[in-house]
């Protein structure tokens, strides 16, 4: 989708998201032209592989409501830890970072828990509850930070995936109502769908 326009670019139909089936997806889109300086996207690593192969120099902004959602889920609602519990209120922040300087705050705030809690994280035993969440959600910021935030010095970049999902959401939603179409009918089905939604802009 181009985001600024609110226009479906490209769409395909498969079974599941992958390297195998985006690659040459990716790679037609190239071919016709298309070479986007940013794409917003979460964090699916065999998609950020393809992008990597095929744009090299694009660079990624990673969806921050994907990162809020993935790791309050590790941290769960009711974090059993003293250290979980901060990091979850943390988190529940990121969304809200709307200035370079907001940005720093929580770059060191993080930076600050990551000093204060790492000894403690190591000494969990790696068969508990809390370390595997705590680690999973360190391992997710450590990775995602660096796309985090081009959105704050290119405001035509979106922070989030909110649009594509929300047209995802609704199209699930209005499919519902065709099931027992067959394959073929379906990808037509996914085709009119976006044609339609272009014509509405």
């Amino acid at each position: 989708m181009n985001i600024q326009k609110q226009k479906i670019i490209s769409n395909i139909y498969t079974a599941k998201e992958g390297f195998y089936n985006v690659y040459p997806w990716f790679k037609s889109l190239k071919e016709h032209g298309l070479n986007p300086h940013y794409i917003v996207m979460d964090g699916e690593r065999s998609v950020m592989r393809a992008i990597g192969l095929i744009w090299p120099h694009t660079k990624i902004q990673r969806c921050l409501y994907h990162i809020q959602r993935e790791g309050m889920r590790w941290l769960r609602t009711y974090p059993i830890t003293v250290a979980g519990k901060e990091l979850r209120r943390l988190l529940c922040t990121l969304c809200c970072i709307k200035t370079i300087k907001e940005r720093n705050q929580f770059i060191r705030n993080y930076k600050s828990w990551v000093n204060k809690y790492k000894d403690f994280v190591r000494s969990l035993p790696i068969t508990t509850v809390a370390y595997k969440d705590l680690k999973r959600t360190m391992v997710l910021i450590n990775n995602a930070l660096p796309d985090m935030f081009h959105y704050l010095k290119e405001p035509s970049v979106p922070a989030t995936t909110n649009a594509m999902e929300s047209f995802y959401s609704r199209i699930k939603a209005d499919y519902r109502r065709h099931r027992g179409l067959s394959q073929k009918h379906k990808i037509h089905y996914l085709q009119w769908y976006c044609y339609f939604k272009n014509q509405q802009h």
